[in-house]
């Protein structure tokens, strides 16, 4: 048996407060606590997910919540993988779990994020994916979401109005979501009326940067139970797969590893795109096929990227994602709702947070609890994301 209980789901929500991250961690696992019905002193690890650009406090982020929350001998763990950090912790913690080092660990994320794009955080130095890409090759995030936009474009007859398309309904459910930093519909015209960021992506195609922060405390099944719950949610796959590389190529930059590029493993040795190979690698950790999934939550740091997850996690063929959302089968009421919590397009990009932030969207779903935006009847959910530096992050929550 390889699942893991989540006892309790928290999270700060998403803004610009001007705070400090750590206040956020603090928050959320306060809620995540409360949640979980458990006192910080019956917590025996904390597994933080890291930011770089909060100072030390950010490299030693698990020792800076259990300050935070008070010294009580918890043992800490920091983990740090870009944008899959969130993913990266969750799959600590329930290492820590599955080898009986603990019956409850906390895992918390947070970020107090700049305004406007992300600034390389290693400095001037060519082993930085970050700076290679901004200052050599002048691709902030937006260029290369732009270039992915293009591609779709160019290769399945991806339109402008495809992209506005998904925003639209991710903000539809992030209007319902009182945890999300925008919650206000928007219609296709006011995407397109948006100024443009990276041709063809528009201002509201692409994600911004925000404060927030999340928390779930896991447990072992047997520590569930001993506490009456006898059904929980469960994690039953947290997949970390990294891309493969044709030897050709090994010795180039690595400046596109968050991108999608490279490949994964596949049945019997067979390469299949970096995304897909994430989101396979769960499926079959945890014995099922996107077929059985009742709602996902995906990584739509652009529009036109949410399209391409449509696909790498199986719910639609290559060059169908646009299909797939005309015919409403994304958006809540569809038959596999995505991003039921308004995505990053209405909560932004608070790094080390989201993929927990994730978890707990389908923890809360997968309960029944999810209020206005509830997906009837889910029972299996997937979360996916991918982190600079080719970290893999997908995560299968079932009930």
């Amino acid at each position: 048996m390889t699942d893991v209980a989540v006892l309790g789901a928290g999270m700060h929500p998403w803004g610009k407060w001007g705070r400090s991250f750590v206040e956020y961690g603090r928050v959320a696992a306060r809620a995540a606590l409360a949640d979980a019905g458990l006192e910080w002193r019956g917590v025996q690890s904390v597994v933080g997910a890291g930011t770089v650009r909060g100072g030390y406090p950010g490299h030693v982020a698990g020792a800076a919540f259990a300050r935070a929350l008070g010294w009580q001998g918890a043992r800490v763990a920091s983990v740090y993988a870009a944008c899959a950090s969130g993913a990266h912790a969750v799959a600590a913690a329930r290492a820590q779990i599955l080898a009986g080092q603990a019956d409850a660990v906390l895992v918390v994320g947070a970020d107090a994020a700049p305004k406007g794009f992300f600034a390389p955080a290693g400095g001037d130095r060519d082993d930085d994916p970050d700076w290679l890409r901004f200052r050599l090759l002048g691709a902030t995030n937006p260029a290369y979401f732009g270039l992915y936009a293009r591609r779709r474009m160019a290769v399945y007859g991806d339109t402008a109005e495809d992209f506005a398309r998904v925003k639209v309904k991710n903000a539809a459910a992030g209007a319902l979501n009182p945890l999300a930093r925008y919650r206000k519909a928007v219609t296709a015209g006011e995407v397109a009326a948006s100024p443009v960021v990276a041709d063809p992506l528009r201002l509201l195609d692409v994600c911004a940067t925000s404060d927030g922060g999340a928390a779930l405390v896991l447990g072992s099944m047997e520590f569930a139970r001993a506490r009456g719950a006898a059904d929980p949610v469960r994690i039953r796959a947290v997949s970390t797969v990294t891309p493969r590389y044709p030897r050709t190529v090994l010795d180039l930059p690595d400046i596109a590893t968050d991108s999608g590029c490279g490949t994964g493993p596949g049945p019997a040795g067979a390469a299949v795109p970096f995304r897909a190979s994430i989101a396979r690698a769960a499926y079959e950790e945890a014995g099922i096929g996107p077929e059985e999934l009742s709602l996902a939550e995906v990584y739509d740091l652009s529009t036109a990227l949410e399209l391409e997850w449509y696909e790498d996690i199986g719910l639609c063929g290559p060059g169908e994602g646009a299909a797939l959302l005309g015919k409403g089968a994304t958006a809540l009421g569809g038959r596999v709702p995505v991003n039921a919590s308004g995505g990053l397009a209405s909560f932004g990009e608070a790094v080390p947070a989201q993929a927990i932030a994730q978890v707990c969207e389908l923890t809360w779903q997968l309960r029944g609890a999810a209020g206005a935006r509830q997906v009837p009847g889910a029972r299996v959910g997937i979360a996916v994301n991918q982190g600079l530096f080719g970290h893999g992050s997908a995560i299968v929550a079932v009930r």
